[in-house]
């Protein structure tokens, strides 16, 4: 990774504290490979959540429900925190 990515992973790691809590991410090493649904267990309140905070860091390019848009449901489950963040990258290249 870049040191651009590594900016854009650590915004999306501060925002996934803010969302889910820091005690509930004491157990979990998030990085690029960690899955929303089966390291995280994201609950759909918390992918709106943090749909809403991508979009009020990154505009446009932080279009979660975009990037959503063109997976099946068996992407979608297993999304990882490195998807997430390559697609912001790649909308601001």
């Amino acid at each position: 990774m870049t040191s651009a990515d590594d900016g854009v992973l650590a915004e999306v790691v501060r925002m996934l504290v803010e969302v889910v809590g820091e005690d509930f991410l004491l157990d979990v090493q998030v990085g690029p490979d960690t899955t929303f649904n089966g390291d995280l267990a994201l609950e759909s309140i918390e992918f709106v959540a943090l749909a809403e905070k991508l979009r009020a860091r990154y505009g446009d390019r932080g279009d979660f429900a975009g990037l959503v848009a063109g997976m099946d449901l068996d992407q979608i489950m297993n999304m990882t925190v490195g998807d997430l963040t390559r697609h912001v990258e790649a909308a601001h290249a």
